[in-house]
């Protein structure tokens, strides 16, 4: 199966609808010091190959990064793994600041 695209935009509108999403982000420590999305599970791109099993394999998941680049390969990576249910939050975290200014300090 192949990685979906999800906007932050849509993001939001499924955690504001109750949903609850299984969300991980990607990014480096001093990115995510900036701010992250509310429940996300924090495992650096260096760190995913050691720490991909604490990913929910049965659920969606959506990674996060800062502009969807890096979330992207590590959605292909988790392909590899038999993962199938992924979903690439492909405008990454500048739109989600977008989004939300209050995510942020």
């Amino acid at each position: 199966m192949r990685t979906r695209n999800i906007t932050a935009a849509q993001v939001l509108e499924r955690m504001e609808s109750g949903e609850s999403l299984q969300i991980v982000d990607v990014r480096e420590d001093a990115e995510v010091a900036t701010g992250m999305i509310p429940g996300a599970l924090h495992i650096k791109v260096a760190e995913i190959e050691e720490r991909f099993a604490e990913i929910d394999r049965e659920r969606e998941a959506v990674i996060v990064c800062r502009s969807g680049r890096r979330s992207k390969s590590v959605c292909n990576f988790l392909e590899r793994q038999g993962y199938a249910n992924l979903l690439n939050m492909m405008d990454g975290m500048l739109a989600w600041k977008g989004e939300r200014e209050e995510y942020y300090p």
